[in-house]
């Protein structure tokens, strides 16, 4: 009986070690990385070409002659949460990250509309690619993953799914939005539906938004109610990496079917977290890098 207590400090010791082990603080949180005087780490703004307009966007590049991997990172609607933070610690790991603005958002050029997300989604996947764009940013064109927050998230969801050659997708609180109209559904009169999804629409704020209305961004979503549900992507996904971050935002259940849907399709790869906080992860920025930077280092 006297030893018990010894006993019981060994054994707290190693289930906290294994605790800490399983939540592996990355390095890139704690310490900038090792300055390269002839390739060092920079911030680059350009413009991505999509359907006629010239997209904003800011590179992080990492410090090394490369290429690196990189990450782009999709905001959400209307992008007030840019996760900027998470795309610096990403640079730190060794990734480029890459942030653009879509068509009518914050001042790139043209109208905005989910449709034209998704386009410019795919411009700035393509101009990654072009061998002339990846070396001057110092990229590995044939890895390229996706991180999308919110309609981000979706943005993700899609690209990632119909693109295999995608590395791996991170959805952060994703918005199904397929979904959207169901939920502003009022029983038996269809015009009231589409009236209260509008009037959600600019609740959510579409002053940044150029080009749009809270009508015509209801109408489009009502019009691609089936296409843009992105539980019927779970057979694209393969077994390519699919990390599926929620929150107590209300969105959980969809990314949880998701998930559920694409393991039925035989994937190993999917992992799933979640974090008892906001939409924007307020009070869990950290474990939000944490737990991207912990996935992106199994891709690397």
């Amino acid at each position: 009986m006297a030893h018990m207590p010894i006993v019981r400090v060994f054994a707290l010791c190693f289930a906290l070690s294994v605790a800490a082990a399983a939540q592996q603080i990355p390095a890139a949180l704690t310490t900038d990385p090792p300055v390269d005087k002839d390739h060092p780490a920079a911030m680059e703004s350009f413009q991505i070409p999509s359907h006629g307009a010239a997209l904003n966007a800011i590179a992080y590049l990492a410090p090394g002659a490369g290429p690196h991997p990189v990450v782009i990172v999709l905001h959400g609607f209307p992008g007030n949460e840019k996760n900027l933070d998470l795309a610096q610690s990403i640079r730190r790991a060794g990734w480029n990250a890459v942030f653009f603005d879509y068509r009518g958002s914050w001042g790139s050029p043209g109208s905005f509309s989910f449709g034209n997300c998704i386009e410019d989604t795919q411009a700035a996947i393509a101009y990654l690619r072009d061998p002339a764009n990846a070396a001057k940013l110092r990229t590995d064109p044939k890895r390229i993953a996706l991180v999308g927050h919110s309609m981000g998230g979706f943005l993700a969801a899609y690209a990632g799914s119909h693109d295999p050659a995608i590395l791996g997708t991170v959805m952060i609180s994703a918005a199904n939005m397929g979904y959207m109209p169901k939920r502003a559904e009022v029983a038996g009169d269809p015009k009231a539906s589409l009236a209260q999804l509008a009037a959600a629409l600019v609740r959510e704020d579409i002053l940044p938004l150029a080009g749009c209305t809270g009508e015509s961004l209801a109408q489009e979503l009502t019009d691609h109610q089936k296409d843009w549900n992105f539980l019927g992507y779970a057979s694209l996904f393969g077994n390519r990496p699919l990390l599926l971050i929620t929150s107590d935002d209300g969105l959980a259940p969809f990314s949880t079917a998701l998930a559920e849907a694409v393991r039925k399709q035989g994937s190993k790869s999917v992992k799933e977290a979640h974090y008892s906080t906001d939409h924007s992860y307020s009070d869990h920025r950290i474990a939000l890098q944490v737990e991207v930077l912990n996935w992106l280092s199994i891709l690397k």
